[in-house]
């Protein structure tokens, strides 16, 4: 496919008389009303559908929800332009200049040996070229909104990179084992404050085992829960042949399903 950066402009220039048109006074009242709030949550929500359409193997899906996020991203930036603050076009060009800035080894003479040190050459970047840690706390640019798990993983994986971790997977999984414990006395006593607290510091440390192997535990979590999700389905699907519910059938009966789900699948 032939790229035409003269198509792309005239297509996104329709997109944005789309959005203004939008939140025109002759416009849509419900598109006026929206916040900047409101947007930041739909585009979380389209950036997810992104994901289960890269996942899907299907390029329309994931045409479309490119589409989505992309006016999200538009709207947002036609909200602050409203306000006098930038347009759409400092934004293109502010991620233009930004990722020419830092890859020096494709639009400069830099000279890299491999990943490690062009991801080493782009934090070096951030911080003494751009000054983005000045006046900021170690952790501020790994985002609150992240889910639990991957900002865990980058919390932890940037600590790491200060020296702040573990010397080895032994270590880490005595803590695991040390951390099972401290879950189980808090269990023992009833106190369901220090049982919250205990199993929120045994998933941390399960995130950096993950980490230590080499693991995403985000998409892990997401593996096995679509597994799970599957074998559930089969059950639901094998009592439904003998006409059965979820509800009517016990759990004797479930669980024979499920060890039947897993045969099927080879494991």
């Amino acid at each position: 496919m032939t790229r035409s950066p003269a198509k792309t402009s005239e297509a996104l220039h329709k997109l944005l008389e789309v959005v203004l048109k939008l939140r025109s006074p002759g416009g849509c009242d419900w598109d006026r009303s929206r916040k900047a709030e409101d947007i930041s949550a739909y585009l979380l929500d389209e950036v997810y559908e992104v994901i289960d359409a890269v996942h899907c193997g299907s390029p329309e899906a994931l045409k479309e929800e490119l589409g989505d996020v992309l006016f999200q991203i538009i709207f947002l930036a036609a909200m602050a332009e409203e306000k006098g603050k930038f347009s759409i076009s400092d934004v293109i060009t502010q991620i233009t200049e930004k990722m020419i800035r830092r890859h020096p080894h494709v639009f400069g003479d830099k000279k890299v040996k491999d990943v490690a040190e062009i991801k080493a050459n782009w934090e070096d970047i951030k911080k003494n070229v751009e000054n983005k840690e000045e006046h900021r706390q170690f952790f501020d640019h790994v985002p609150r909104s992240l889910p639990s798990l991957r900002r865990a993983q980058k919390v932890t994986e940037k600590a790491s990179r200060v020296g702040f971790d573990w010397n080895s997977l032994e270590e880490v999984l005595s803590k695991v084992d040390e951390e099972i414990s401290e879950l189980k006395i808090a269990m023992e006593k009833g106190q369901q404050r220090e049982v919250h607290e205990e199993m929120g510091d045994l998933l941390l440390t399960l995130v950096n085992l993950c980490r230590f192997l080499k693991v995403d535990a985000e998409e892990s979590l997401k593996s096995s829960l679509e597994k799970f999700i599957s074998r559930f389905r089969y059950i639901e699907d094998k009592l439904k042949e003998v006409g059965k519910t979820l509800d009517g059938a016990s759990f004797t009966e479930m669980d024979a399903l499920w060890n039947e789900s897993k045969k099927g699948k080879g494991e």
